[in-house]
């Protein structure tokens, strides 16, 4: 059956969600079936248990697989500890190399022997050239289903031959030029391949320059070079330079997703790959993990607070005001860290521009610092009928949003060179240091000048 797109995800979801409530499982099945296994994929995901299990029921064997390479790593473990192995068996050995060895680390030992068995030897070897390497890496992300050509053979032998293939590999724009030893030496694109006389060689019309990818090179990497040369695939190739495989635009564009996801749920402290229906109990014991983080540097800067609370006992203007600062701090560190982990995921920052930047946010940091400075002091002053109260928050605003600005940009530059991820627990790192900083400032200024 031909999948056919479907505008409305959202929709699909309530009416699948709807059919199974009824208990109408010949039209969910046909529902489900008539899209394609991206889409099939997504509705699995946004069902319920109950719900899920019924509909992957429903999903056709010749499906099935596919919508397994789509499904989140969480989803994907649950639906195949549900499903008998000969069925697993027959939804993944349709699959191509490359999206077998996506999943095979989720299979059971058994399905896996079964799908190695039934393999022939150029199969086999490819999925080994693909497993050798990590997931987040061009050797992870490679299809080895690529087309090579020799130099010395003439366009129109090449013609005939993809003739007598008859089929081309998916996304293919160009066919990489080899020599005896597969060494890459460059790529004929399409174009030129159908527009230049048959009677040329290989050799007369390749280009030689081309981008390649070694097989080590991280996925990031990978998606910054084809965003920045606008590449539709790339060869991979090994320390050699012998062709290994390709990567293609719709793995590049998984990636990202996947590289923005992950950069969302990481400031919260949580997974991309969590299902969004996992048992409540496992999701507890995850986010408990995060809030215990947090209450210990809540406690600190309570603990902050506790030391000068005989000065906030004589003045109650100073808990009232408190928050203005540690939220202002907050506020403007965010908005540096933001800044600075998008710069080093996009490769903009490092360590040849990174004191530049340090010193143009703790600018802004004391420019805006200033601003407010002089803004929330005076409608202190004027709130409180206190000149000296509203000095006094001017200068911890002034110093907690520098301080908050160097916080923003040292952070995530400090996790990374330590090998942390600076998205995940850099908001934590952020919070506490303006906060502990901005009480420590207002009321310390206070205890010294008011009291």
């Amino acid at each position: 059956m031909e999948n056919k797109p479907d505008t409305d995800q959202h929709e699909v979801i309530e009416n699948i969600s709807s059919l199974l409530d009824d208990g109408n499982t010949n039209s969910s099945k046909e529902k489900l079936n008539s899209l394609h296994p991206a889409e099939i994929a997504h509705t699995l995901e946004s069902l319920p248990h109950d719900e899920r299990a019924i509909a992957w029921d429903l999903v056709d064997s010749d499906l099935s697989g596919d919508v397994l390479t789509y499904v989140n790593d969480e989803v994907r473990s649950g639906l195949i500890k549900n499903t008998d192995n000969d069925e697993l068996v027959a939804a993944t050995e349709s699959l191509a190399t490359d999206e077998l060895a996506d999943i095979l680390p989720d299979l059971p030992e058994s399905v896996i022997n079964q799908l190695l068995h039934a393999m022939d030897n150029q199969d086999r070897h490819r999925l080994e050239s693909i497993l050798q390497y990590p997931d987040n890496t061009a050797g992870g992300l490679m299809s080895t289903d690529t087309m090579t050509i020799r130099p010395d053979v003439t366009l129109d032998v090449v013609l005939r031959y993809l003739r007598l293939n008859s089929s081309l590999p998916d996304t293919t724009d160009k066919l990489f030029v080899v020599n005896r030893d597969d060494k890459l030496l460059g790529a004929l694109p399409l174009s030129k391949l159908v527009t230049n006389d048959p009677n040329l060689t290989v050799a007369e019309v390749f280009s030689p320059d081309i981008s390649y990818i070694y097989a080590d090179t991280e996925e990031h990497e990978v998606a910054q070079l084809f965003e920045k040369r606008d590449l539709v695939s790339a060869p991979v190739v090994d320390a050699e330079k012998k062709l290994l495989g390709r990567v293609t635009i719709d793995d590049v564009v998984d990636v990202i997703r996947d590289e923005a996801d992950h950069s969302l749920m990481s400031l919260a402290g949580l997974d991309e790959e969590d299902d969004l229906f996992s048992p409540a109990i496992r999701s507890t014991r995850r986010r408990s993990i995060w809030l215990g983080i947090n209450l210990l540097t809540a406690l600190l800067a309570s603990w902050v607070i506790s030391q000068f609370s005989a000065t906030i006992e004589q003045m109650v203007a100073l808990a009232v005001l408190m928050p203005i600062v540690a939220s202002m701090g907050g506020i403007a560190g965010s908005q540096t860290l933001t800044l600075v982990i998008r710069g080093l995921a996009v490769g903009q920052v490092g360590k040849s521009n990174s004191l530049k930047l340090l010193n143009k946010e703790m600018l802004i940091g004391a420019l805006n610092g200033a601003l407010w400075a002089a803004i929330i002091g005076s409608l202190a002053s004027l709130w409180f009928a206190d000149m000296q109260l509203g000095v006094i928050i001017g200068m911890a605003i002034f110093f907690n949003l520098i301080v908050a600005s160097i916080a923003g940009a040292t952070i995530p530059m400090l996790l990374q060179r330590y090998g942390a991820d600076p998205a995940l627990g850099g908001g934590v790192v952020l919070t506490t240091i303006t906060d502990v900083v901005g009480f420590f400032a207002f009321l310390g200024l206070a205890a010294l000048f008011i009291t």
